[in-house]
Order: structure tokens, then sequence, then C-alpha cells
């Protein structure tokens, strides 16, 4: 044998015992390899519970009864008032309070009132009420309604 054959059959009875030190000096190892599989999994868990955390959180929150607004027009009374149609849903039995208001040409409110919806068996009813206001109004809203 020649003293090259020698050197290559040397390199390649090393080459196992380098190749796994190498693997370990750059984390290539099977210890970190489950380390990392055991992370992703943990990783995982904890979104999915997170998830599931939002998931109950927000049907739950679904549960409890909400109010629906729906604006029915306004009508123009005078100078100072206006007055304002809507329709409230809500469910039956509950009471709700609504916020309604006037605006000027320029979007601006120039009238408020907060008004009392009282109980009823049906679950959506007609509203109308008039709306006092500090200068000509050009249109009447909801601005928003709550169970009370």
């Amino acid at each position: 044998m020649s003293a090259i054959d020698e050197e290559l059959e040397e390199a390649h009875r090393r080459a196992p015992v380098e190749s796994s030190a190498i693997s370990a000096r750059y984390g290539r190892t099977p210890e970190r390899k489950r380390r990392i599989r055991w992370t992703y999994i943990g990783a995982a868990a904890v979104a999915a519970a997170v998830l599931t955390a939002w998931a109950a959180w927000s049907g739950l929150a679904q549960v409890s009864g909400t109010v629906d607004a729906v604006d029915g027009g306004a009508t123009i009374l005078s100078d100072r008032s206006v007055s304002i149609s809507y329709q409230v849903s809500m469910p039956p039995g509950d009471t709700a309070s609504c916020a309604l208001q006037v605006q000027n040409a320029a979007h601006a409110i120039v009238g408020w009132r907060i008004v009392k919806i009282p109980a009823s068996t049906r679950s959506t009813t007609a509203h109308t009420h008039v709306v006092l206001s500090s200068e000509r109004g050009v249109t009447g809203l909801i601005y928003s309604c709550w169970l009370t």
C-alpha cells in the first residue's frame, strides 16, 4: 500500500468520529432534535389552549342579550326640533336606553336625547321621539342603544 492509500484509509476511519464531533459542535445532535420537537409540540399546545379559551370567551359573550337599532328616518319639525323614527330589536322582556342625536348641515351634533325603551313581548318595536336642538338640524340619528 502506498502512503496516499494509507492516508485515505485513515481519513475514512476517522470520518465518522469527526462527523459526529462536527455535528455536536454545530448543534446537530439527536438530543437537540428531540428538544426542538418538544418545543414545537409545546408551542402548538399553548396555541391550542389560547384558541380554545378565546372561543369559549367569545361564545359566552354572545349569550347575553344584545340591542340592535335601525334608523327609520327623521322629520324636521322646526328650527329647534326633529322627530326621529327607529326600530329597536332586543330580547323580549328586557328594557333598553337609546341615545338620539340631531346633526346640522356641518354634521355637528346640535341636539341630544336619551330615551328609555320599555319592555315588550315582541323582539322588535318601532319608536318615534322628538329631539330638541340648539339650531336647525338637517337629520336625526340613533347614536347608540344598550340594555338597561
